[in-house]
């Protein structure tokens, strides 16, 4: 799989252009995208202080640009400047707690942003294919713990995730585009609660847990029975690279969602897993009553299964152990000084020498 993936891409005219790249999904894509050897070009806003685009000290290694993706014309210049073969589109305000604090800003980035790389692209000639990255919380959720397929009705009560269904009814119109007029393929990608090193981001989970850790002041958790699907981030990365280069093969899929194998671990469940692998440091005050119960949903779990009839099984790490790895990363940078650009190598590597499929 190491050596097959990435061969189209490898062989398409021009780069691969992600939005978002400094963000930290984008950052390991980034740096997974060049251990496939593929030519990658990125548009994002610049690095925040301690992100892991910044730690890992990026700035410089590919063509990029720090811009807003509701800047349309430097957006566009953008394109014409680099000519990308295919986007991956990932710039977004991510962040469920933050859209509550700017709900406008969030349906601004989240769905005119969408709308402004899908008519960009088709505006272009050489643009090939767009993956446009969503989230697991576009479903409607009503709690009862079904696992969600790619057909099930999509709906957002908080205004980070009905702006991720705004962004799917963009893709759905410019698929429609496509159909009737021609121009890229367009699919939208699904996955939620990726961790992995390098996430520093606030409210999040294994973020939080770090810097109690680091600092030994103890942590409060919320809602520690609520579930959700965790996965490690390469798995959803290398799941959009196989679509990516699955719709420049020729094949046609709208979307598709990414998950772990097996039942969402709880927040308590994931919070001693992160315990035992740091093996000292803060402590931890579970609450229900952190957020109100309207926040966030109790329950989340996606149905997988068509990503595995298209690509086969390419999860290597299971929940248990992707958290494992993701504390375990942060101590080597605590604790061991070592760059977190030599991790993200490792860690790559490790992914793909430990594959058995």
């Amino acid at each position: 799989m190491d050596l097959k993936l990435g061969e189209h891409l490898r062989a398409l005219p021009g780069p691969v252009l992600i939005t978002g790249h400094t963000g930290f999904k984008g950052t390991w894509l980034t740096f997974l995208l060049e251990h496939l050897g593929v030519s990658t070009i990125g548009y994002s806003l610049a690095p925040e202080k301690d992100c892991l685009y910044d730690r890992a000290q990026l700035t410089g290694n590919i063509p990029e640009i720090y811009a807003d993706i509701r800047d349309v014309e430097t957006f566009r210049k953008f394109l014409a400047t680099h000519e990308p073969s295919a986007i991956i589109h990932m710039a977004a305000q991510p962040l469920v707690l933050q859209s509550y604090k700017t709900p406008r800003e969030t349906f601004d980035v989240n769905i005119m942003g969408t709308v402004n790389v899908l008519n960009e692209a088709f505006a272009a000639d050489f643009v090939e294919a767009v993956i446009v990255v969503t989230t697991d919380k576009v479903y409607r959720n009503d709690n009862s713990g079904r696992a969600f397929v790619e057909t099930d009705p999509l709906e957002g009560k908080d205004p980070y995730s009905a702006s991720k269904v705004g962004a799917e009814a963009a893709v759905s119109a410019w698929q429609q585009i496509q159909k009737v007029s021609g121009g890229p393929k367009v699919v939208s990608v699904r996955a939620g609660n990726v961790i992995g090193g390098g996430d520093w981001a606030e409210n999040r989970l294994i973020p939080d847990l770090v810097r109690g850790f680091i600092s030994g002041e103890p942590v409060e958790i919320r809602n520690p029975e609520s579930t959700r699907p965790w996965q490690h981030v390469l798995e959803p990365l290398v799941g959009y690279l196989m679509t990516l280069e699955y719709v420049l093969e020729g094949g046609i899929i709208s979307s598709v969602n990414f998950a772990p194998d097996g039942e969402s671990l709880t927040v308590r469940e994931v919070v001693n897993i992160a315990k035992k692998s740091w093996r000292g440091g803060s402590s931890f005050e579970f609450s229900q009553n952190g957020l109100p119960n309207n926040f966030e949903a109790r329950t989340l779990l996606l149905d997988a299964t068509l990503a595995r009839q298209l690509y086969g099984n390419f999860h290597v790490w299971n929940q248990e152990k992707s958290v494992s790895k993701s504390i375990n990363w942060w101590k080597s940078v605590i604790l061991a000084n070592i760059p977190p650009q030599e991790l993200l190598s490792l860690e790559i590597k490790s992914y793909f020498a430990e594959q058995d499929f």
